[in-house]
C-alpha cells in the first residue's frame, strides 16, 4: 500500500469503502491499516480515540478479507472499520462512560446497534472521548482529558459524542456511533463540520450489561442511538443495519427504513429563529442558504414558526432537570470538577419541580407531541438551525449564565428529543472559519426523508471533511 492508497483510503467514506473491498480493489487490512495510522499522526493532539483496538481490529480485517477471497457471501459493511462512543457497550472493551470510576468496566456483550454492524461486517477499530456520563454540551472528563476542535481548538468539539465528531472530522474512522439525549448527535456535528442522524424514539434498539442497565424516564424518553459520518449516504446505509431487531430492548419499533410516497413537492417549515430568542447571524447565513438549496431541489419552503417551540426546551428541561437532581447525589462523587460544576449551574438556573409541576410536564408533552404531528401533517420536513450560535468556546458552560445561554441556544435541538423525533444534521458552509449546518426535523419514523433532504444539500453544498487539524 502507497503513501498516496493510504491517504485515500483514510479519505473515503463507508460506501466508497465496502464497494472497493468487495471489488478487490482493496483489502479490508489495508483499510483498517491506513486508518490506524491516521490515529497514529492526529489523535495524539485531538484526543478523540480512547482506546485503539487494534489486534482484534487487524484479525477481523484478515478474516474479512479470507471471505472475499472465498468467495462469501458478506454483508453491505463487510471489512469497513467504525469507531464507539464510550457509553455504548462493545465485548471486551471497556464502557467508561468517562469517569475512572468504570474504567474497567467491560461488558460481556455488543450493544445491539454494535452487533448490527458486526453482522453487516464492518469491523469495531476504537473507542471515542465523550464528557462525565455524557452530561455536558463539551467533551472533557477527568479520565481521558479534553477532546480538541480540529477547526479551532479554542472552541468546543461539542458534546456528548465529540470524540466521534472529531475522530471523523479528521479522517480517523469512516464512521461512529453515538447517542442524542440534547444534542449530542447534532451539536458535535455543527461543531466539527459531519453528518448525523437522530433516529426516531424506539427505532435502534440499545441496550447495556453494565449496571445500571435501566434508565430514569426522562433518559429513557429522550435518548437515542445514530450514526455519525462525513457522507449523507453512509448515515442511510449504517441505519440501514442498525434498526435490525434484538430482544434486548423492549421498546424497540420494527418498522422499514423506507416509508411510503409524500406528495410532491414536499413541503418544509423554514425556522430560522426559534420562538424568537435570536440566533447567530454565521448560523442564521447557513440556515437560509440551505433553505435556497432546498427550494432548488424542488422542495416547497415555507418560513413558519414550529408550534410552542420555547414551552418544548422548558418542558425537556423541566423533566430531565428533575431526574438529575435525584440522581446527581450518586453520581457527583464519581465525575470530574468541572462536570461538578456544570451540573451546579445546571440546577441553579432549572426549575425545582415539585410534583403537580412534574406531572403537569408530562402532560405538556403530550399535548406538544400531538401538536407537532397535526402541523407535520402540513410541513413533514422542519429545517432549523441546530444550536442558534457558533461553537461556543472551551469552558463557556462553566457557570450559570453560561449554561442558561446555551440551553436557550439548543432550544430547537432539545424539543426533537422531547417529542422522540428524527432529525438529520448535515453541513452547509463554512463562515467566519467556522463549520455551518442545521438540522432537518421529519415525522416520527421518517428517517428517510431527513436523510433524502440531508442528501439533497449535500449535494448543493458538499463536504468539507476530512481535515487536517489547525
Amino acid at each position: 500500500m502507497t503513501a498516496t492508497t493510504a491517504t485515500e483510503l483514510w479519505s473515503m467514506g463507508v460506501g466508497q469503502l465496502a464497494r472497493a473491498i468487495r471489488e478487490r480493489r482493496v483489502s479490508s487490512r489495508e483499510v483498517v491499516e491506513a486508518h490506524l495510522a491516521r490515529i497514529e499522526s492526529v489523535n495524539r493532539e485531538q484526543n478523540a480515540i480512547t482506546a485503539v483496538l487494534r489486534h482484534e481490529a487487524l484479525a477481523a480485517a484478515d478474516e474479512a478479507d479470507r471471505k472475499i477471497a472465498a468467495g462469501d457471501q458478506v454483508g453491505s459493511l463487510h471489512g469497513v472499520p467504525f469507531t464507539i462512543k464510550e457509553n455504548i457497550d462493545v465485548a471486551g472493551s471497556a464502557t467508561t462512560q468517562g469517569v475512572k470510576a468504570l474504567a474497567t468496566a467491560v461488558p460481556t456483550l455488543d450493544a445491539p446497534q454494535v452487533a448490527n454492524l458486526r453482522q453487516a461486517g464492518a469491523i469495531p477499530i476504537a473507542r471515542t472521548n465523550m464528557p462525565d456520563f455524557a452530561l455536558r454540551w463539551h467533551t472533557d472528563n477527568a479520565l481521558h482529558g479534553a477532546t480538541r476542535n480540529p477547526w479551532d481548538p479554542a472552541r468546543t468539539p461539542g458534546g456528548s459524542s465529540g470524540g466521534e465528531a472529531v475522530a471523523l472530522a479528521t479522517g480517523m474512522t469512516p464512521l461512529g456511533l453515538g447517542n442524542d439525549l440534547g444534542g449530542s448527535l447534532r451539536y458535535p456535528s455543527q461543531c466539527t463540520g459531519i453528518a448525523a442522524m437522530r433516529p426516531t424514539l424506539g427505532r435502534v434498539p440499545r441496550a447495556s450489561t453494565i449496571e445500571p442497565v435501566d434508565a430514569p424516564i426522562s433518559i429513557q424518553l429522550y435518548n437515542s442511538e445514530g450514526p455519525m459520518a462525513r457522507h449523507v449516504a453512509d448515515l442511510r446505509l449504517a441505519l440501514e443495519e442498525m434498526i435490525k431487531p434484538s430482544w434486548r430492548d423492549p421498546w424497540y419499533v420494527p418498522l422499514p427504513l423506507a416509508g411510503p410516497p409524500l406528495a410532491r413537492p414536499i413541503r418544509v417549515a423554514l425556522v430560522v429563529d426559534p420562538a424568537g430568542q435570536g440566533t447567530a447571524g454565521q448560523v442564521a447565513r447557513g440556515v437560509r442558504k440551505a433553505a435556497d438549496q432546498l427550494a432548488a431541489s424542488g422542495y416547497a419552503v415555507d418560513e413558519v414558526e414550529a408550534p410552542a417551540v420555547a414551552l418544548a426546551a422548558e418542558t425537556w428541561a423541566n423533566l430531565i432537570v428533575a431526574d438529575l437532581r435525584v440522581m446527581w447525589p450518586m453520581m457527583s462523587p464519581l465525575v470530574s470538577d468541572d462536570a461538578n460544576l456544570f451540573m451546579s449551574s445546571v440546577f441553579e438556573v432549572g426549575n425545582d419541580l415539585d410534583r403537580g409541576a412534574h406531572l403537569q410536564s408530562f402532560m405538556a408533552r403530550q399535548s406538544l407531541a400531538r401538536a407537532w404531528a397535526e402541523f407535520q401533517v402540513t410541513y413533514p420536513l422542519i429545517l432549523a438551525p441546530v444550536s442558534t450560535v457558533p461553537p461556543a468556546a472551551v469552558g463557556a458552560d462553566l457557570t450559570p449564565d453560561g449554561v442558561a445561554h446555551l440551553i436557550q441556544a439548543m432550544r430547537m435541538v432539545v424539543a426533537v428529543n422531547l417529542l422522540g423525533l428524527p432529525s438529520a444534521s448535515v453541513p452547509v458552509g463554512i463562515d467566519e472559519g467556522l463549520p455551518q449546518a442545521v438540522q432537518i426535523i421529519g415525522p416520527r419514523y421518517r428517517e428517510d426523508l431527513c436523510l433524502d433532504a440531508a442528501e439533497a444539500l449535500e449535494q448543493a453544498c458538499g463536504v468539507f471533511t476530512p481535515i487536517d487539524p489547525r
